[in-house]
């Protein structure tokens, strides 16, 4: 198959296209200055220009197009010229999917949270797959046997306790810029996110007798939305995935906050992070050539899932059990689906046991070191590229 490949410099790109290309495809890619939600005449001609292309034989020569995360300016492109695009979407939550090129009969579109899936078909979206998300297994072997050194001699570990990922302490955190809502709708907003941080699996913001439409409508009210037209967002939805990521601010902080009052405790974030007491900033590091040493080199993996992410298995809980990295994650149903608590890696239901799990793992090592093996055995085995990406390229 020939394959042109919309690359946007996403972090795991090269990784998905090593394994197109070790499947036997042609890979070419195709990088715009800008793409947005619209599609340009100049985006058209640089599309159109490729479509155009014939082999020998006469037949077009690209068999479709592919990007990660979904691009309505690729769809509508894609449409008009009657061209496959398939797409791989790892971003929770991803507006553009509300766009109303989602139903071009020519989109492929996969997304890895089946809560996600669900919705999206309960709207008519006959276009949408779910799929879990992959990891590059060839490359992470190699990288796992280059770091514990030519004989095998073991792991020389960094950190006890480890967090690598966003902090949302940032102008993303849209929940804190409110200012204008009345105290009683937002001490009982208060309410209902501390009520969540301490439940890990439910999503109470979705639950209609914790916060009806009536609710959500009375706070739009008092809040400024921009809205561009661009997509049909229901912007309910955007507003509980407001009150999502708040929830996901707080509960990262205060599991970080306990974390290093009992361990040494470090986490890879934004340097200008607003700085949590015991617990060690080192910094961003890159997705190919520091993270996977990070995970394998860290006793325990904290994965505190953002929780717009209501049943799915993030990328990040992908990338650590890859690595050989131990990982110590929130719960959500399809991690508990597809990995077993004790075995694979541990799941955590409350930010206590989240705690007490991480004394025992520290306390006993050997059992740690099994599940991290069996963890990295799981995911190689049920989802590398090479057995995931035959599915999604089927046309």
């Amino acid at each position: 198959m020939r394959i042109l490949y919309y690359d946007w410099d996403e972090f795991n790109g090269e990784d998905c296209r090593d394994a197109m290309r070790r499947l036997g495809h042609q890979v070419e890619t195709i990088r715009l200055d800008q793409l947005g939600g619209d599609l340009t005449p100049e985006i058209e001609q640089q599309f159109k220009k490729r479509f155009d292309s014939r082999d020998d034989s006469g037949k077009r020569y690209f068999d479709l197009v592919y990007s990660y995360d979904y691009f309505p300016g690729i769809s509508e492109v894609c449409q008009k010229y009657d061209v496959p695009y398939v797409c791989w979407v790892f971003d929770c939550p991803h507006y553009p999917l509300f766009s109303p090129s989602i139903h071009n009969k020519v989109n492929r579109i996969f997304v890895f949270d089946r809560d996600l899936y669900k919705k999206l078909k309960d709207r008519g979206v006959q276009t949408v797959h779910h799929c879990p998300l992959a990891v590059n297994a060839k490359r992470l072997s190699e990288v796992c046997k280059s770091l514990d050194g030519p004989n095998g001699d073991g792991i020389a570990y960094l950190h006890d306790v480890c967090f690598l990922g966003s902090l949302y302490d940032n102008e993303f955190n849209f929940y804190d810029q409110w200012t204008g809502i009345p105290t009683e709708i937002k001490e009982y907003i208060e309410q209902v996110i501390g009520s969540q941080e301490r439940v890990f699996g439910y999503d109470l913001f979705s639950d209609d007798r914790v916060l009806s439409e009536e609710d959500i409508e009375r706070i739009k009210n008092f809040i400024n939305i921009e809205d561009t037209g661009r997509y049909r967002i229901d912007y309910s939805d955007v507003i509980r995935d407001i009150f999502r990521k708040k929830v996901t601010v707080n509960e990262r902080r205060n599991i970080l906050t306990e974390m290093g009052k009992r361990f040494d405790t470090v986490v890879y974030t934004n340097p200008d992070a607003v700085p949590i007491p015991g617990v060690n900033n080192l910094g961003v590091v890159s997705y190919t050539d520091k993270m996977s040493e990070v995970f394998r080199r860290s006793k325990i993996n904290l994965n505190i899932s953002l929780r717009c992410i209501t049943s799915g298995v993030s990328l990040r809980v992908m990338d650590v059990l890859a690595a050989g990295g131990f990982l110590l994650t929130t719960y959500t149903s399809e991690i508990a689906e597809y990995y077993e608590d004790g075995v694979d890696l541990a799941i955590a239901r409350t930010p206590e046991e989240m705690i007490d799990k991480a004394a025992y793992y520290l306390e006993h090592e050997d059992e740690r070191k099994e599940i991290a093996q069996n963890g990295q055995k799981k995911v190689f085995e049920k989802f590398a590229y090479t057995k995931i990406l035959p599915e999604v390229l089927k046309l």
